[in-house]
């Protein structure tokens, strides 16, 4: 289906949204567009909905299975927009995902384990959201792949990646309950160049729909809970999502470009791409998923 602004989803398209589990992919331009639309119908979404610039063309093979949405990504404040929107058209405990192109969701097991049947899982353990790390790729060779993105010899960080105590400036900045901010990957390595309130890696990137749930500007929710990383009594899945996105704007930004001659480091290996490698790396949570 096509849809030309928020309102004519709003409109005619609240049925995409009855079942899910149901990807919001936010389209910010074309590289690897049509990876990350067949990354996510691998996963077994029920619905993937792509919210992209008029001017870019859907890749060809998808219009069967992809809803478009002709919507401005790059305006301020465009992500809150479409995520709220979908939000407020979802029934409740309808689970919905939200990425950009040229990021790719893994959690444990994601070769052999459909996404419905590791959030049916995750529902039973009473989580009505799911931590996913942003964990950043990289191409190993820059002077070949200028813009930072190749699929083929993708590299991420097996180190440097920690986690800080999240201060609720509404109870005199005490730590909030089972809530950390997480740092580490090409943000934290090259942190000069990036906004401070963008090096953050957490986003909770898969969660349920609720009545009255909005997405803030920094990727967290209006609800407190969805904002943990488990619940009180054991550990809980996490899961990641794989993104070039930070190596793209590194590269296409010209005050960083030029400081940028590589993201190599000694903390770099090739990304085998599955899930075994994050689990073997500790960068994603089994809990009690087997």
């Amino acid at each position: 289906m096509l849809f030309s602004s928020l309102d004519d989803l709003a409109s005619k398209g609240q049925s995409l949204f009855a079942k899910g589990p149901v990807a919001l992919i936010l389209v910010e331009d074309e590289v690897e567009l049509d990876s990350t639309l067949a990354h996510h119908l691998n996963c077994g979404f029920r619905e993937v909905i792509a919210f992209m610039p008029q001017a870019l063309p859907l890749p060809e093979g998808f219009e069967a299975r992809v809803h478009r949405v002709d919507y401005d990504t790059h305006e301020p404040g465009a992500t809150v927009a479409a995520v709220n929107l979908a939000i407020s058209l979802t029934p409740p405990k309808v689970w919905l995902y939200y990425c950009y192109n040229a990021e790719y969701l893994f959690y444990p097991f994601s070769e052999t384990r459909r996404v419905g049947e590791m959030l049916a899982f995750h529902t039973e353990e009473r989580r009505p959201a799911m931590l996913t790390y942003v964990i950043d790729l990289y191409t190993a060779d820059l002077e070949a792949n200028p813009n930072g993105v190749n699929r083929e010899d993708a590299m991420l960080d097996r180190a440097g990646y920690y986690a800080l105590a999240r201060l609720d400036p509404e109870n005199h900045n005490h730590p909030k309950e089972r809530q950390l901010d997480f740092f580490g990957g090409l943000r934290w390595r090259f942190e000069e160049h990036v906004r401070e309130n963008r090096r953050k890696i957490d986003r909770i990137g898969l969660f349920s729909a609720a009545q009255g749930l909005t997405l803030r500007a920094d990727h967290t929710f209006s609800d407190e809970e969805y904002n943990t990383y488990s619940c009180p009594w054991h550990h809980n899945l996490t899961g990641a999502i794989l993104s070039f996105r930070a190596a793209k704007a590194l590269k296409t930004n010209p005050g960083s470009s030029w400081a940028i001659q590589d993201f190599r480091w000694y903390n770099a290996e090739p990304f085998q791409w599955n899930s075994q490698q994050l689990l073997d790396l500790g960068l994603i949570e089994p809990g009690q998923w087997f």
